[in-house]
C-alpha cells in the first residue's frame, strides 16, 4: 500500500504527472488530511466531479483520526526541531504519523518528508 501525498495529486491534476488508470490506483490509499488538501483546491466542473468520485473511492486510512495520531504528529514536529530540521507544514507531520501508524510508505514531492524520514520510521515509496 502507498499513501500518495497531496503533492503527487497536485502534479496529476496539473497534468504533470502520469495519468493513472483504474488498475494503476490499486494499492494506493489516502487519508483525511490529503482528502481535505486535494479537494479544497479542486475546480468546479465535470472532470473535477469525476476525479472527486474516483478519489473518494480510495481506501481512507485512520478514519476517524484518533488523538494518538495527533500526539504522534506533534512529536514528529518537536523531534524534528530538536534535531535541527525545519518542518514547514504541521499537516505533513500529521500525514507522516498516519503513514507510520498504518505501516504504509508515502509517495511525495515535498521536502518536509525528506526531513521526516531521517529521524522517524516513515518509509518512502519509489516514484
Amino acid at each position: 500500500m502507498i499513501l500518495a501525498d497531496t503533492s503527487i495529486w497536485i502534479e496529476f491534476l496539473a497534468g504533470r504527472g502520469r495519468r493513472p488508470t483504474a488498475e494503476g490506483l490499486i494499492g494506493f490509499v489516502t487519508c483525511g488530511p490529503v482528502v481535505q488538501e486535494v479537494l479544497q483546491g479542486l475546480r468546479s466542473g465535470r472532470a473535477s466531479d469525476a476525479f472527486r468520485e474516483a478519489f473518494l473511492a480510495l481506501p481512507c486510512l485512520s478514519d476517524p483520526l484518533t488523538s494518538r495520531i495527533f500526539l504522534e504528529a506533534a512529536e514528529i514536529y518537536r523531534e524534528g526541531r530538536r534535531k535541527g530540521y525545519t518542518i514547514r507544514s504541521s499537516m505533513a507531520c500529521l500525514i507522516a504519523a498516519i503513514a507510520i501508524e498504518n505501516g504504509v510508505a508515502i509517495q511525495h514531492r515535498d521536502r518536509d518528508y525528506d526531513a521526516i524520514v531521517r529521524y522517524t520510521r516513515l518509509r518512502v515509496a519509489k516514484q
